[in-house]
């Protein structure tokens, strides 16, 4: 897939892999994020912690290494369940109307009338924090917005020309809406999932920060912003790090969305330019 000229697009591409390969090849040139080493705590910057150590003597380049697996592994997780959930209800919605559509539409409305945060947060306090109850909480509050892009872009692919030349081979509903309609409305959720990946990225930091993530020492970008906080003042790489490495990978996936977007979409940057 290429992204043109979008230079933006493909310097978020480049970044979000670069993100990725340290998340992968990382855990094996750095030091383990977990072990204690009190006389270093709370050193800054040196050759042997190139971003100093946090107030347990743990190395803060390990822990970031290990938190973009954290992450991105969360975030490809949640993204793919409810991009390919949302799609589902969203196509089943849009393309058998009637009684279906009302009862799939008060469900993407009820959803959408709790707050996300608040739903997660709720689902954690039921499920107790781990990473897998962490996933759970961010599936349940991230399916609704595909779902609805996916019931408005069926509402009008159905209407094509292709769609009725399948019904007129005699093509079961199901074969068209997967076979046909879907390939011609996966840009735009392409798109929706990489900027949703970010938020996703974004949640997962906001609620590993409030203490409803992982396991305590778990070397969770969030987590590590919560432990910096205490020591702004003293030792401010503590948060200044995991900080950086929040906003390169979030803004990656932003750029790179917006250059998918338009990829599939050249009328998108001259709307935006007016």
């Amino acid at each position: 897939m290429s992204l043109g000229g979008n230079r933006l697009a493909v310097a978020g591409a480049v970044v979000l892999f670069v993100v990725a390969a340290v998340a992968v090849f990382g855990p094996l040139f750095v030091a383990s994020p977990v072990e204690i080493n009190l006389p270093e705590h709370l050193d800054g910057p040196s050759p042997s912690h190139p971003l100093g150590c946090d107030q347990l003597g743990r190395d803060i380049l390990a822990r970031v290494v290990y938190g973009a697996g954290i992450s991105l592994l969360i975030g490809l997780l949640v993204t793919a369940v409810s991009l390919l959930v949302g799609t589902a209800l969203g196509l089943l919605a849009g393309y058998r109307g009637g009684k279906t559509e009302l009862l799939m539409n008060w469900l993407f409305d009820t959803a959408l009338a709790v707050p996300g945060l608040l739903l997660a947060i709720a689902v954690i306090a039921v499920l107790g924090p781990s990473f897998t109850n962490l996933v759970i909480a961010l599936c349940v509050m991230g399916w609704v917005g595909y779902a609805r892009l996916a019931r408005g872009l069926i509402l009008r692919a159905k209407e094509n020309d292709y769609v009725a030349a399948a019904r007129l081979s005699g093509a079961s509903g199901s074969r068209i809406a997967v076979v046909h309609i879907l390939p011609n409305i996966a840009g735009p959720l392409v798109v929706q999932a990489a900027i949703g990946m970010a938020g996703v990225i974004i949640t997962e930091a906001t609620l590993s920060f409030l203490g409803l993530g992982g396991e305590v020492d778990s070397p969770s970008w969030g987590a590590m912003l919560n432990d910096g906080l205490g020591y702004l003042l003293v030792a401010p790489h503590l948060t200044i790090f995991p900080g950086l490495a929040i906003a390169v990978t979030v803004l990656a996936l932003n750029t790179l969305g917006d250059g998918l977007q338009e990829r599939f979409d050249p009328r998108a940057g001259s709307r935006q330019l007016r």
